[in-house]
């Protein structure tokens, strides 16, 4: 079985609102991390706007307070320990540290911590020269050839995210971008979208914001994992250098698709996406058709999880 954690994208307000109303330990969890950065951050998760939650300081370590606050609640109220039965952990980006905390590798406030200074870093590191598009219905190799033209005179334009078949995100300088998606469109792209995003993620622009939070993943105390994780970066199992590969993940590809298929190689055929939405479970499904997927997002899920458990 494979844990998944969402990233960007799938914050929305009032995620995490009713287990927090059913369980204590998921009030515990919100509060622990409010009380860690100092700043009451369940109050914008549960009634601030939709702004306020998106811009990324506060988008990261929300994600991965709904996402803990599903596992504490698993653990403690109803004793189904998430390591005991994962064959993986997995988190697309910022999820990568919700997969480390649900796997006892790093504490949840120290994940708080982490992930709002990741947030913030990355927000400042490109503020106006950069920007992401999607391209959907091109293949990899494709769009790699599309971009490459592009990367010259010291210009950026990356692949941020091998997503699934046919769903490619590109970051870089904006003016290139542009051009890119342009092109795209000309081979026959299916579509092609500039992202509402605060920079130019996993590009070489977020350099700066690299080196940043490298500085508090030095400080940060890492346990050993339980069970491997599955790297963004990598896309294989991983059990140690965390930090390195958190920091690279900053400015390099995240290969969900790569991934996924990790996973199933290695004989994984049921994934569990836990947390705000459904993202992970809806590209899964794009990237391998036979893999059962569950999305614990709700009170609802989360009981239905427990029934299937127990039976």
């Amino acid at each position: 079985m494979l844990f998944m954690f969402p990233g960007q994208g799938s914050q929305k307000i009032g995620m995490g609102k009713d287990i927090y109303d059913a369980f204590k330990s998921a009030k515990d969890v919100f509060h622990e991390v409010d009380d860690s950065i100092s700043f009451k951050l369940s109050d914008i998760i549960f009634h601030g706007t939709d702004n306020e939650l998106k811009a990324t300081q506060n988008t990261q370590p929300a994600l991965m307070a709904v996402s803990m606050a599903f596992v504490e609640v698993l653990k403690k109220e109803f004793d189904i320990s998430l390591p005991q039965m994962a064959t993986f952990f997995a988190g697309h980006s910022l999820g990568e540290y919700t997969a480390l905390c649900a796997n006892q590798v790093i504490s949840i406030s120290d994940a708080a911590k982490l992930l709002k200074i990741r947030g913030c870093a990355m927000a400042n590191a490109c503020p106006t020269a950069g920007a992401m598009a999607a391209i959907i219905g091109l293949n990899l190799e494709t769009v790699e050839e599309i971009i490459s033209e592009y990367n010259i005179n010291n210009g950026v334009v990356q692949i941020a995210t091998d997503n699934s078949i046919g769903q490619i995100v590109i970051s870089g300088h904006k003016n290139l971008i542009q051009k890119a998606i342009e092109k795209a469109s000309r081979a026959n792209a299916k579509q092609t979208v500039l992202l509402d995003v605060s920079g130019p993620f996993h590009s070489k622009l977020m350099e700066s914001a690299a080196t940043e939070i490298s500085l508090t993943l030095e400080k940060t105390h890492f346990n050993n994992p339980i069970k491997p994780i599955i790297s963004n970066v990598t896309a294989q199992a991983e059990t140690s250098n965390f930090k390195k590969l958190l920091m690279r993940q900053i400015t390099e590809r995240i290969r969900w698709r790569e991934s996924i298929l990790f996973a199933e190689l290695n004989s994984v055929s049921q994934c569990v996406e836990i947390g705000s939405g459904k993202v992970l479970v809806g590209l899964v499904k794009r990237i391998s058709p036979t893999m059962k997927t569950i999305s614990i997002n709700s009170l609802e899920s989360l009981e239905n999880f427990t029934k299937f458990f127990k039976t």
